[in-house]
């Protein structure tokens, strides 16, 4: 299964998200409202005002932060990030298993990812289910950690048993469609600069380097 866990998000950072949405109770609604036509049969949650003042400051700051990070720009290629809300599950809330749009008024949806927003410890259920053809897995994020996997494989919220799962979703429209080509990229960025860090410049290192950005250039949309 291809997915990348990252810490993104501080404690202020946390703090300051969490404080501004909690202020703001009518900005709060039913999460049906963003969902396409098969996602909102099984979508129950609760969604922040996307218009609003408050995400769209908050929404900058996550991009900011993703494209601030060299491990995420490198895993996901980012060319686009889009669609971001704020979202909130409270007991017996669930998301059905389901499959993210392709093409959103946002953007095109290569990547999905959720940013947690709240303890884990605090609330029951609420695990991200991931299902690729061969396997299932389920992840329960700790706060200010940010999940990124391809929008293709089908996934689901298990139901809230008692307390309050907030989360940031979104989606990455990346320079590179194809899982599998955005994985060699992947791989030979992390092997050239391990290589660079523990054995400094050489020719041989920049030729890897170059056939790397040609590569990126030649799979690029």
């Amino acid at each position: 299964m291809n997915y990348l866990i990252y810490q993104l998000l501080n404690p202020r950072e946390i703090n300051s998200i969490k404080n501004e949405l909690e202020k703001c109770h009518e900005d709060w609604e039913d999460g049906k409202k963003t969902a396409g036509s098969h996602a909102s049969i099984v979508k129950n949650n609760l969604q922040f005002n996307r218009e609003s003042e408050i995400s769209k400051k908050f929404s900058y700051l996550i991009k900011k932060k993703i494209l601030s990070m060299p491990l995420i720009k490198s895993f996901a290629l980012p060319k686009l990030i889009h669609g971001i809300m704020f979202t909130k599950s409270i007991n017996d809330m669930k998301y059905g298993r389901h499959i993210d749009n392709p093409y959103m008024s946002t953007g095109r949806s290569d990547l999905s990812f959720t940013i947690s927003l709240a303890d884990k410890s605090t609330y029951d259920g609420g695990e991200l289910i991931i299902e690729d053809m061969n396997s299932e897995k389920e992840f329960k994020l700790n706060l200010g950690e940010i999940i990124i996997y391809p929008s293709t494989y089908l996934h689901s919220v298990k139901e809230i048993k008692n307390g309050e799962r907030v989360v940031c979703v979104g989606w990455i429209e990346s320079y590179i469609k194809s899982i599998e080509e955005r994985e060699y990229l992947f791989d030979l960025d992390a092997g050239a600069k391990g290589l660079l860090a523990k054995n400094g410049r050489s020719e041989e290192l920049d030729l890897i380097f170059k056939s790397y950005s040609n590569l990126l250039r030649l799979l690029g949309s």
